[in-house]
């Protein structure tokens, strides 16, 4: 009997959450409308080549009666973009755009509200058509990606991620230059004769591992970096047919639907390894974790979030934006450091005008007119460099916040007068540090940071043209070593505001009645696998169209290291005297710092970073509930492909398909595999912090996972009305923080070297790549045994309670 109810138990934990949601498809209007966002940013940068879009586009004429803008807004940038475009004088086509210059931000607004706020979908057709042909392009891509994102009307209409759009933002020069001058034709013939010199070019370095324990010289596979995967299987850096399937999470699942094998039959793939940047031309010892700060989906996720909450736009009244714009900031420079420490670096160094930032950083990109990316040398000093007046105004910033929070109380020009330490206040602070529209001091505060984006960009307010910097554009920056220095001290201002307000108290945190009493979690393990990025935006060969309808039969993929793990699951037990609806939040952070010393709680609170929080009722007795990362409603998986999309959509609308809407995750969520830091092969020690609390709030929890997206048309991802981080918000009291309905656990991150069979064995298939070989899947589905067996005694033979 005992037995039959265990295996009842784990079918429970195993299914659970596994009932079907009932689909909604897409109709021919939403297809028609998804096509159209397809094929308007294919090939961007290149002229318009769909004749259907060119005679709208041209079209194209001005009246005021075309849009509706909300109350009190300020349409002047609308009218200041159209007059720029009459006489000639709009950023040109072929240009680099910086988002973060005042000039290009000025026009971007104007531009933005064109598509925006048009009344209907012809309308907003014609404008996209328009804005596609005489444009900037990096212009045109964020006004359309804006409007795509804050229409309440285009809901799951979605346009491909932005460095499917742009790829030439994202991967480096090498590739991008390889990439333009693909030609199928050249490739073909290379191919027929690529058999008979195979042997010449690819050398079998297994055969130089050792002899009489001694390594040969030629041997040099033991400097290669992880993501240099190719050299190590005698692969050059050209292109190879994709006769597979695309690489990513869900590659399995689709490549055994019949239906998904006959959408993309005709497509001819084409794929070529990437590296990341290295210390080439002079020592950055940063470059060892280029392959986190350069990640595609890493540097997505701060476009799409600034996007989302653009300063430009008014939030809706106590939307927490400030609050909620920190709270997303320090989780990503908390992120930041946990890799760091996980590669043996400590703290993010501290930034100063006044001293020399030690290590340089080139990015190795190329803005598609050409023009290569600016890079910073070693020891960069940063005050003696560029304009003066931006420095002052930068520091002008700092020292006026200084004086607000140390006074405590902040006045605003129209005379109202706000107390700056309250824990209230830090929504105001939130809008100075983000500059946006709803801070109260608009000539000080607001669009502040442009100068210190501008000047660590070598940019001049008064020219339109600038030459390519990541500093410049949301979806690079984050690849510069140098922005996490520079918000660390942004960040030091919210600390400070938080020194002036008292630490929770123990009537505050404590639960009467509920004590968490154990949480077990399965073993943390990370990897690196490999994924391919569609980046057939950079083919230049011509475009086919078969009776005016466009064939997409080719596209270029770029295959790529990244930073993975397992599924992480967490077993509860928590006891309840009585029913409760509460509210459970994780966090997880550093224990040792860089020399092995125990961070202190009261400093290291600073470090945690909340991974999960969610409601539950709890019943009487016993809970035993499971949760997963899969569960996390702010993470997503793998981004189904450009190509992919395209041929669903295309194929749903010549009715072979059914279209399913929210057929991709939304782009602004962040991605799963890089919840965890690297770790090491024999354990990183890590802490986990687990919190429980009444539900205490009017923010009903039943939208927010369900329809989650980053953009003011979505709100604020809340789950009640306690601070962002809470508790670990505010400073620690120790002596007042520890209660019953807290509990700490220490873990330790693993990390599975990948790539370890391939140097000491000698590889079957050299100089092809084995599909097989480099998608062992994991299983998710394993159940701790020591739970297990708790499962077993408590919730099936006492009868406590079942898992939820």
């Amino acid at each position: 009997m005992k037995l039959a109810l265990a295996f009842l138990a784990i079918v429970a934990l195993v299914t659970a959450n596994a009932i079907p949601k009932k689909e909604l498809y897409a109709d021919k209007d939403f297809l028609l409308k998804q096509k159209f966002l397809f094929e308007i940013v294919y090939r961007v940068e290149g002229p318009l080549m769909f004749e259907d879009y060119i005679k709208l586009g041209k079209s194209f004429t001005y009246n005021k009666q075309d849009y509706e803008f909300p109350e009190h807004y300020d349409a002047s940038y609308m009218s200041k973009y159209y007059k720029a475009y009459q006489h000639g004088v709009t950023l040109p086509k072929g240009e680099f755009f910086g988002a973060l210059v005042d000039t290009h931000m000025e026009q971007l607004y104007g531009l933005t509200d064109f598509l925006l706020y048009a009344k209907t979908w012809d309308i907003f057709q014609r404008n996209v058509c328009w804005a596609r042909l005489y444009a900037n392009e990096g212009m045109f891509v964020q006004a359309l990606t804006l409007a795509v994102m804050h229409r309440p009307d285009f809901k799951d209409l979605v346009l491909p991620a932005i460095y499917e759009i742009f790829p030439q933002y994202f991967l480096n020069s090498k590739f991008v230059y390889q990439a333009e001058k693909f030609d199928y034709d050249v490739w073909s013939k290379y191919i027929m004769y690529e058999k008979e010199y195979k042997d010449v070019v690819y050398t079998d370095y297994t055969k130089y591992f050792k002899d009489n324990d001694r390594f040969y010289k030629y041997f040099y596979t033991r400097d290669w970096k992880v993501w240099q995967w190719w050299k190590i299987i005698g692969l050059d850096q050209h292109w190879y047919a994709n006769d597979q399937f695309i690489i990513r999470d869900n590659a399995y699942t689709y490549s055994k639907d019949s239906k998904y094998l006959d959408i993309m039959k005709d497509v001819k793939m084409f794929w070529m390894p990437v590296d990341y940047t290295r210390d080439i031309e002079f020592f950055n010892r940063e470059s060892k974790i280029s392959y986190f700060t350069e990640d595609l989906e890493w540097n997505a996720f701060w476009y799409y979030f600034n996007l989302g909450y653009a300063a430009y736009l008014k939030g809706a009244e106590q939307d927490r934006r400030g609050e909620y714009y920190i709270y997303c900031l320090e989780g990503l420079l908390k992120r930041y450091y946990l890799e760091r420490l996980s590669n043996g670096f400590g703290e993010i160094p501290e930034f100063s005008f006044l001293t020399e930032v030690e290590y340089g950083y080139d990015p190795q990109l190329i803005h598609y007119n050409g023009e290569g990316y600016s890079y910073r040398k070693n020891y960069y000093d940063i005050e003696s460099f560029g304009n003066f007046e931006y420095v002052h105004k930068i520091k002008d910033f700092f020292e006026r916040l200084d004086g607000i929070i140390t006074q405590g109380y902040y006045v605003t020009a129209d005379g109202q007068k706000f107390d700056m330490h309250k824990p209230q206040a830090i929504e105001h602070l939130g809008d100075m540090l983000q500059g946006n529209v709803d801070v109260y001091d608009k000539y000080f505060f607001r669009f502040w940071y442009l100068y210190a984006h501008m000047y660590f960009g070598h940019a001049d307010e008064s020219s339109d043209f600038v030459l390519p910097n990541v500093f410049l554009n949301y979806e690079t920056m984050l690849r510069d070593p140098l922005f996490y220095q520079f918000y660390k001290k942004v960040l030091d201002v919210f600390h400070q505001f938080y020194e002036h307000v008292e630490p929770y108290t123990k009537e505050e945190l404590q639960f009467p009645g509920v004590e968490i009493e154990d949480v077990t979690v399965n073993n943390l393990v990370t990897y690196f696998d490999l994924v391919d990025f569609d980046v057939t935006n950079l083919l230049n060969d011509k475009m086919t169209f078969v009776d005016g309808q466009f064939v997409w039969d080719k596209t270029l993929l770029a295959r790529q290291v990244r930073l993975n793990h397992k599924n992480v699951e967490f077993y509860y037990t928590i006891k309840s005297e009585k029913e409760e609806k509460v509210v459970v939040r994780v966090f997880f952070g550093p224990k040792y710092d860089e020399f092995g010393r125990i961070i202190p709680l009261a400093r290291n609170h600073k470090n945690f970073i909340e991974m999960d929080n969610f409601v539950h009722q709890l019943k009487a007795g016993k809970n035993l509930i499971k949760r997963s990362t899969e569960d996390f409603f702010w993470l997503r998986q793998d981004h189904t492909t450009y190509t992919e999309m395209y041929k669903f959509v295309m194929s749903a609308y010549e009715g072979n398909f059914e279209y399913p809407l929210g057929l991709t995750e939304p782009l602004c969520s962040f991605p799963d595999r890089l919840l965890l830091p690297q770790g090491w092969p024999e354990g990183m020690p890590m802490q986990f912090f687990f919190f429980v609390y009444p539900y205490v709030g009017s923010l009903e929890n039943n939208t927010y996972e369900s329809d989650y997206g980053c953009s003011i048309r979505h709100g604020i991802p809340t789950i009640d009305d306690k601070a962002f981080g809470y508790p670990m918000d505010r400073k620690i009291n120790e002596f007042e923080f520890y209660v019953p309905n807290m509990y700490f656990k220490d873990v330790k991150i693993y990390h599975e070297n990948a790539l370890k069979k391939l140097y000491g064995e000698k590889y079957e298939h050299f100089g092809t790549f084995d599909y097989t070989y480099f998608h062992e899947k994991y299983d998710k589905t394993i159940i701790p045994l020591g739970h297990l067996l708790k499962v077993m005694e408590e919730s099936v033979v006492q009868n406590c309670g079942k898992i939820e």
